[in-house]
């Protein structure tokens, strides 16, 4: 008679766009009855890949009375599914109960892949033994789909426990049915496939290769191999035969299979000690409540692909960090902030990172990233100081150009300027362009030095030639001081004819009475508080209102106030008028 099994229960269902899990009570409520330790025997692999069929075998049931098999209309696995009658086992002298699990096969038409790796790594979770059922052979995907399962339940597991927990494997058995292979074993298959492949060139695609087999050492102590041939050249009628219709060597290879699943089930250990069935289910939710949170990426992918959303994140703590910097820097700043949020990005990473053991190649091109932005940063900042210090480069050249071309020359103004364009630049100008720029600075104010020291005092002497004849002018005929005059014309022939007689040009600027002339012009042009050169021109109209007013006053008031050189009774009024 056809019917559908009372015994089968869902404990695990999609949810309706099938990219989340949720419990489902009626499968759990039958596991919360057991008071024995538990443990748990799940069958994973690919859709339509003859998982329930295996599970019903193992249970020795038929298809109607067991798990629904994949071509039958109305018993298609979703979620992940228990039976309801625990086998009952003793070991290590404990009565424990087994359960059966049976999980929806990945690559199926309509779901998300998201929901695959949940499946995949809540079955590697809950397990004791874990069966990965293949069909024919061992491809690499199946390698990275177990390996990145075994890392979400490890990190998961982590999780749940609130601490970095160790995961506790289940013992992994590679089942490969339909195996018409000829040569090696599937145990030297399984062997070979996960062996590291030889990598003297550095590929970084073997790197990836030797990481996937690096993340499934966690399982390799635990791990064996099985083949299983096909029971029946006719598959879709495999339900409706007896074991005498079936073919012998399957018949004698399953019994063998169910010997060695029976010898390697242990009961499920957490923290330390075994579950019943309500730790169990506590466990499952708090497992459940975890994957559910965590964003998991496509079917097969790596951990390395499943740290790409905090890689982002690290690298943005990292950028924003940077950012804040007002460029330029000197390179030794620069390098130091670098390194400070290039430790805060890797902090994060280590708190937030999934899989504790195998995220070495994360980290790589975490540090790959931080090296590319810091190259960048480097680029910005050496800009940001080139283009500083031309604009400083520039100022000083236009100051020392100002500098040429004083009205009123005066060597401490220049040797003021050069000292305060020297030391604003050593101050502001930094980063890595200083040191080029130093070097211009320093050829270009060596320069306009010797340029003004050359000029200086031919400039000096001809201001001095042209302040005798003014002062010659201003003693005669504006305010007639007489000694003035003769002071002015001795100077000017002093200048215009002693010194050339006597005096070569160098051997003048050499003499000590012309560098008592220089400090005395120099005091007079500029000092800190008065710049002469600034304000000459203020100080002559000043001095002409004053002459003039002076002039004004002394007309007024009588000739007490003229000088009394020019103050002849030649021409006063008691003079005796001739006929």
């Amino acid at each position: 008679m056809l019917y559908i099994s009372t015994y089968r229960f869902p404990i695990v269902e999609p949810d309706s766009g099938h990219t989340k899990l949720r419990l489902s009570r009626e499968g759990l409520e039958a596991i919360e009855k057991i008071t024995t330790p538990i443990s748990a025997v799940a069958v994973i692999g690919p859709y339509r890949s003859g998982k329930s069929f295996l599970l019903n075998q193992l249970l020795s049931l038929s298809c109607y009375q067991g798990f629904g098999v994949g071509h039958m209309r109305d018993t298609k696995t979703k979620g992940i599914w228990v039976w309801g009658i625990p086998l009952k086992l003793v070991i290590d002298g404990v009565e424990t109960s087994v359960l059966y699990l049976d999980t929806e096969g990945f690559e199926s038409v309509g779901k998300s892949n998201v929901y695959d790796d949940r499946i995949f790594a809540l079955a590697t979770v809950m397990s004791s033994v874990l069966i990965y059922n293949l069909p024919e052979t061992i491809r690499e995907a199946d390698i990275s789909r177990l390996s990145f399962a075994v890392e979400l339940a490890e990190e998961f597991y982590g999780r749940v426990e609130g601490q970095d927990v160790a995961f506790e494997p289940a013992k992994l058995l590679w089942l490969i049915q339909r195996d018409f292979l000829q040569g090696k074993s599937v145990q030297e298959m399984v062997n070979e496939a996960l062996q590291r492949v030889p990598n003297r060139d550095g590929d970084r695609n073997i790197d990836q290769v030797n990481q996937i087999r690096e993340s499934l050492a966690i399982m390799g102590d635990n791990s064996t191999a099985f083949s299983l041939p096909q029971p029946h050249l006719q598959r879709t009628k495999l339900c409706d035969m007896k074991d005498g219709e079936l073919d012998p060597i399957y018949v004698k290879k399953r019994e063998q299979l169910k010997e060695l699943v029976a010898s390697i089930i242990r009961p499920k250990i957490v923290q330390g000690k075994t579950l019943n069935g309500k730790e169990f289910v506590s466990f499952l939710e708090k497992i459940l409540e975890a994957l559910n949170k965590g964003e998991i990426p496509t079917t097969g992918s790596l951990v390395e692909v499943f740290n790409k959303g905090i890689l982002e994140r690290c690298m943005k703590l990292y950028s924003e960090r940077m950012g804040k910097l007002g460029l330029p820097l000197a390179e030794q700043s620069l390098q130091q902030v670098h390194d400070e949020s290039r430790q805060a990005a890797m902090n994060v990473f280590d708190e937030q990172h999934f899989g504790h053991h195998h995220a070495k190649q994360s980290v790589d091109k975490l540090d790959e990233e931080v090296f590319k932005a810091y190259k960048n940063f480097l680029l910005a900042n050496e800009y940001q100081s080139s283009k500083l210090c031309e604009a400083l480069y520039t100022r000083c050249e236009d100051q020392m150009d100002q500098l040429q071309i004083m009205r009123l020359p005066s060597m401490a103004k220049f040797n003021a300027g050069f000292l305060q364009c020297n030391r604003s630049f050593e101050v502001e100008c930094v980063g890595p362009s200083k040191t080029s720029y130093e070097q211009r600075m320093k050829k270009m104010l060596d320069r306009s030095q010797s340029l003004f020291i050359k000029e200086y005092n031919h400039r000096l002497f001809n201001w001095l030639v042209a302040f005798s004849l003014v002062m010659v002018v201003i003693g005669r005929f504006v305010i007639k001081f007489i000694l003035l005059e003769i002071a002015a014309w001795i100077m000017f022939i002093f200048l215009e004819t002693y010194t050339r007689m006597f005096w070569s040009a160098e051997s003048l600027y050499y003499n000590s009475v012309w560098h008592v002339i220089v400090s005395t012009w120099e005091t007079l042009v500029y000092s800190p508080i008065l710049d002469l050169d600034r304000w000459a021109i203020q100080i002559c109209v000043i001095i002409v209102v004053v002459i003039i007013y002076w002039r004004c006053c002394g007309r007024k008031h009588g000739p007490q106030f003229q000088l009394p050189l020019y103050n002849s009774q030649k021409g006063g009024p008691n003079r005796h008028r001739s006929d």
